[in-house]
């Protein structure tokens, strides 16, 4: 039995808006289009779109939301792909953003540009970073959750709130066996840290990156060289959490010094520990749920803002895990 056909017409009131929407050689159009197996054509201030019964609903809901969302712009020149690919996500999430929006009033100011939460999952995270002195932030790939925690550090060392920046992981594997690599010991772990680089000149001019990596202002530091620091007026990143041990987290967590904060990151479907090794991460989630100034999020599927086909991949495999 085939699935139903449908078409329907949509009208809207002011054309330039219209024009705007659908991109310039209708990229937009097209961007939906792919996305909900549609097809989607303008006249004038009309969108007509064919395709199966429940994606022209989506297709619908996007395009009046887009249509929504761009009225309410200051700047009402342009709306990115960003926009378009954060809106098809709330609807095919089931989520209406003309009547659901993300609040995207908490940002994080860096000095290329503001950070601003792509789902109702990361303003939750940014409130939670803006308002704890210690974080968690667990999910999947592609959640945002490292890129989000190096924005508000950003943002905390522009505002000067911190004096640093500390970036740390687990190299390898807990037990951070990194001698076989060639170099000096920033040049070991720099491999291990590109994501957290490239969150950072994504952020700053690379030339400030560089300065600041050269006065100790953005510190690298492998996980095992925190044992013995207090780390004051800093804000300090502890990415790929899940690799560390209970008695390398409990070290790290008690090295927080004043004036300071702490994000934690981490994917606990992506362990690399000797099997039968408890995670430091999962201990230290089970420990701390209701301390005091520690605030933990779960970011899942639905908050990846990779490519949509990650989240969908995300979706597969959780399924095939039941």
């Amino acid at each position: 039995m085939s699935e139903t056909q449908k078409t329907v017409r949509l009208e809207f009131e002011d054309n330039t808006l219209m024009t705007i929407i659908c991109g310039q050689h209708n990229q937009h159009l097209a961007r939906i289009e792919q996305a909900l197996s549609v097809s989607m054509d303008s006249f004038g201030n009309q969108i007509k779109i064919t395709g199966l019964s429940d994606k022209v609903e989506l297709a619908s809901k996007t395009f009046t939301s887009l249509y929504k969302q761009l009225s309410a712009q200051d700047n009402k020149d342009e709306i990115s792909t960003t926009l378009v690919d954060d809106v098809l996500r709330q609807t095919e999430n089931g989520v209406n953003p003309a009547t659901t929006p993300i609040d995207k009033s908490l940002f994080a100011t860096t000095w290329k540009k503001k950070i601003f939460p792509r789902t109702a999952g990361q303003a939750g995270y940014f409130k939670l970073l803006h308002n704890n002195e210690v974080v968690f932030g667990l999910g999947p790939a592609g959640t945002g959750k490292t890129y989000m925690a190096v924005a508000w550090a950003v943002d905390f060392l522009k505002r000067r709130q911190v004096e640093r920046i500390i970036l740390s992981r687990p190299a390898v594997e807990a037990g951070e066996r990194l001698g076989f690599l060639p170099g000096d010991m920033k040049e070991k772990v720099d491999p291990y840290l590109r994501p957290l680089y490239d969150a950072l000149y994504d952020m700053m001019p690379s030339d400030k990156v560089d300065r600041m990596l050269a006065s100790g202002e953005i510190e690298i530091a492998p996980l095992a060289f925190m044992r013995g620091r207090t780390l004051s007026n800093a804000f300090v990143i502890i990415d790929e959490a899940q690799n560390t041990t209970p008695v390398q987290m409990k070290m790290v967590l008690t090295r927080l010094g004043e004036d300071s904060r702490m994000a934690i990151t981490g994917d606990l479907s992506q362990i690399d520990l000797p099997s039968g090794q408890l995670s430091g991460l999962s201990d230290a989630v089970n420990r701390l749920e209701d301390v005091k100034g520690i605030g933990i999020t779960r970011l899942s599927g639905e908050d990846v803002v990779r490519h949509p086909v990650v989240a969908r991949i995300l979706k597969a495999y959780d399924a095939g895990q039941k």
